[in-house]
């Protein structure tokens, strides 16, 4: 990796400070609004009020998600990037497997993710040079390895929180007052989808209440995380035939 690129251990701030001077309206905070989310966002709106937010709207997110892209869009007064699915492509995927096909198997909910995440954000990110996420390797244990800067795909993505433990993010959030999404306070500790989302149960781990229903599963949508072996080809194989049918 270029040796401009800001060392290892940079404080969170200063790298967002260092990709909005480098890369200006081509960077990007991507975010659903969970607490390390919202730790960046107001960092970076605190450095620059122009940064870009963006968000994908899967079309199957909670209420309680809308709500709180409301509270940020008045609090913060910008405006969030709201990324949509191709609405041909979800509409040949539940008519070939219907519209909860993600209980159908890790395959299936892979699918649903492709369809709804990680293309939708692919064709977003053609807009950007950088992006910055929410990631720290304490999550889980597919992000123990997290560096605070990689390259993928030709794009720099930054996970400025990646060494930051769950106390210094909830010790940021009280000194800043900021914005914390309703379903935290319900119990659950990681949000997405509504019907892939649930509270957790004491002793559980921060992914716990992910796509719980896969019991050997990795806890991961295929956003920050390339799984391999037969699932993914499987899931190649769903997603050609997606494809096809929106031709």
């Amino acid at each position: 990796m270029s040796s401009s690129f800001p060392a290892s251990g940079t404080p969170p701030q200063d790298l967002l400070q260092w990709a909005i001077s480098q890369y200006g309206d081509r960077f990007a905070i991507t975010t659903s609004f969970q607490r390390e989310g919202m730790v960046l966002l107001d960092m970076a709106v605190r450095l620059d009020r122009r940064v870009r937010v963006l968000t994908l709207d899967t079309g199957r997110l909670p209420e309680e998600t809308y709500t709180m892209i409301e509270r940020v869009r008045e609090r913060y007064e910008i405006s969030v990037e709201m990324i949509q699915p191709e609405g041909r492509e979800v509409e040949a995927m539940v008519t070939q497997h219907g519209p909860n096909l993600f209980y159908g198997g890790v395959p299936e909910r892979k699918l649903c993710c492709q369809v709804r995440k990680v293309r939708p954000l692919e064709r977003k990110l053609a807009e950007l040079d950088a992006y910055a996420v929410g990631l720290r390797r304490e999550q889980s244990e597919t992000r123990e390895s997290v560096a605070a800067v990689s390259e993928l795909k030709g794009k720099l993505k930054l996970s400025p929180l990646a060494e930051w433990s769950s106390t210094q993010v909830s010790e940021y959030l009280a000194a800043n007052e900021v914005p914390e999404h309703p379903l935290y306070a319900l119990g659950y500790p990681s949000i997405g989808c509504g019907p892939c989302t649930r509270a957790t149960a004491a002793g559980e781990g921060e992914r716990a209440g992910r796509w719980w229903w896969e019991d050997l599963a990795d806890k991961e949508c295929g956003l920050h995380f390339t799984p391999a072996g037969k699932v993914m080809r499987t899931v190649d194989v769903l997603l050609e035939q997606v494809l096809q049918a929106n031709a």
